[in-house]
């Protein structure tokens, strides 16, 4: 990727506007929503002590028989990030959680959520340091399980930016803080895995398999040519085969992260669109989430896909929390979208039924001589909901939500996040 950097400065009024927020959404589902459940009426009927009303039979107990699955665009922590993040630390070197509290409800509403984290850790010795090598404190894995994911994909063009070292010290960094992570590995036997995630849905236990792979590296930074296995570069066949042994050994659902294409654009390559049908016609994939042009790429569903109902694919999801705006790069890097995979449980198995999207921004400051301000929820802002802590201009709002609709188009665009459906999904330890 190419990318700039900026510099540092405070945070004000972030933690008042999102006690705010919170006070202001638990207000709204009081009012509108009583309990979620949709029967209001019937429990302001029932008595207080939670027994049904006379005449009322006891309410049966039910799972949900359908989830979520959140996936981001790339987290990028270029020198601006890691200064902001310093200056707002606390009680460790660096906190970014609070840099993406405002879009917190986006990934922890869904049932199960993955990152694409373009960054190596830091491995022991190493200071953080951003673009063009990039070394991230280890902060960044519990920040980002904080605010509501559960895994990341870790293959891309940046996975060796410091070396093995720093491709071990991410996966374990990732493991300290309880996140699944697909697409490198530190043995063969944990490269021959999936990662794999358990919830309970539909009355039963379903597994979800995440695979990723990058069709890119960056030059002087490859991986090792004797352990080619420390990251996956794999074919669409290979993929697949990957997918079906995921399914034989007990995968309801696999979804995979693929790190392709060409920066700044707004459409798939031709590889891209040959590497995803490849996919789709191999019939063992559910859905595709793509990563590294920096910008959106709209969705699709591809003909093929598990029992020939369709295999959904986001060509790209672009950028997540990272330093590119108009100011250094395309327009286009400063937004990117989340992309959700609505997965459906019944007796005969689960699959994913649909695919839709909301849309996120960066306020990285017009200048270098200002603070990140961090990531928002950009359909709210566009709609005039804008925190205190956001100082980007009217215009500048405008231009960004109207730039992601002409190229997602509002054929897939949520009304507003998901809320989860049942408790939070277990991580399946890969083998090391």
């Amino acid at each position: 990727m190419a990318d700039a950097q900026s510099a540092r400065g405070s945070f004000p009024g972030f933690l008042t506007w999102v006690l705010a927020a919170a006070l202001a959404l638990s207000g709204c589902a009081n009012a509108e929503g009583g309990n979620g459940n949709g029967d209001d009426d019937a429990a302001d009927e029932r008595p207080a002590s939670g027994e049904p009303a006379p005449g009322e039979s006891a309410p049966e107990e039910s799972a949900s028989n359908e989830f979520t699955i959140a996936a981001t665009g790339d987290v990028l922590l270029h020198d601006n990030i890691l200064e902001e993040a310093v200056e707002i630390a606390e009680e460790q070197d660096y906190s970014f959680s609070p840099l993406m509290r405002g879009v917190e409800d986006l990934i922890a509403g869904a049932d199960l959520a993955l990152c694409g984290l373009e960054v190596p850790i830091a491995p022991e010795g190493v200071d953080p340091v951003g673009y063009p090598v990039f070394a991230a404190p280890p902060e960044i894995a519990a920040d980002l399980a904080e605010v509501g994911f559960d895994g990341c994909a870790t293959a891309n063009n940046h996975s060796f930016d410091q070396g093995a070292d720093g491709q071990e010290r991410t996966l374990e960094a990732l493991d300290e803080a309880g996140l699944g992570h697909a697409g490198t590995a530190r043995t063969p036997a944990e490269a021959s895995e999936p990662q794999l995630y358990t919830l309970e849905r539909g009355g039963r236990e379903v597994t979800v398999a995440h695979l990723a792979t990058t069709m890119l590296h960056n030059q002087g930074y490859p991986p090792p040519e004797d352990e080619p296995w420390r990251v996956s570069d794999v074919s669409p066949e290979e993929l697949t085969e990957q997918a079906a042994r995921a399914r034989r050994e007990g995968a309801d659902v696999v979804v995979a992260s693929v790190h392709w294409g060409e920066e700044y654009t707004a459409a798939p390559s031709r590889a891209q669109r040959d590497y995803g049908e490849q996919l789709a016609a191999g019939g063992e994939i559910d859905a595709v989430f793509g990563s590294h042009p920096h910008t959106p790429q709209p969705m699709e569903r591809l003909d093929g896909g598990p029992a020939e109902e369709g295999m959904w694919v986001v060509w790209s999801m672009g950028n997540f929390l990272s330093n590119q705006d108009e100011a250094c790069c395309a327009p286009e890097t400063a937004s990117g979208t989340v992309a959700y995979a609505t997965v459906e449980v019944d007796d005969d198995g689960a699959r994913v039924s649909s695919m839709d999207w909301l849309p996120v921004t960066v306020d990285r400051g017009p200048t270098d001589d200002e603070p990140h301000r961090g990531i928002w929820p950009l359909r709210d802002l566009a709609e005039g909901e804008v925190p205190a802590a956001v100082e980007l201009s009217e215009r500048t709002i405008a231009d960004r939500w109207t730039g992601v609709l002409d190229v997602m188009t509002d054929r897939e665009l949520r009304e507003q996040p998901p809320s989860p459906t049942g408790d939070e999904p277990t991580v399946v330890p890969r083998s090391g």
